[in-house]
């Protein structure tokens, strides 16, 4: 579900992405929407930086993107399932493994057709 960032919002992604300038994306040239695909799309050079960098919230922002996640307001469909294994990997662990397959549960709802092909095969 398309939003516009907040300023908590902007904040959370600045701090994944320091070398974000501008709340623009390069490509569309339209604002961010969200925070974790373009985490995982323009800026995690790969999944293991994706990680690094997901390490560095702390358990309350993890707890808020998830919290994002679960009413709708963050997007998953486009993270890549490598990336998205990771964020849900790392919810399980510092959160806990029953809210974690609930978000196993969101993405597989809202993950584009391609993905669901690939994933499930």
């Amino acid at each position: 579900m398309p939003r516009e960032l907040d300023e908590k919002d902007i904040a959370l992604l600045k701090k994944l992405a320091p070398e974000l300038k501008e709340i623009l994306c390069d490509h569309s040239k339209m604002p961010y929407r969200s925070i974790l695909p373009p985490l995982a799309n323009h800026f995690s050079k790969e999944v293991k930086d994706f990680e690094r960098r997901l390490r560095s919230l702390t358990n309350d922002e993890l707890a808020y993107l998830v919290d994002l996640v679960m009413k709708g307001l963050e997007s998953l469909a486009c993270v890549p399932p490598d990336h998205a294994e990771v964020f849900i990997s790392l919810v399980g662990a510092r959160i806990s493994p029953e809210v974690a397959e609930k978000v196993v549960a969101l993405y597989l709802d809202t993950v584009c057709e391609f993905l669901k092909v690939y994933i499930l095969a």
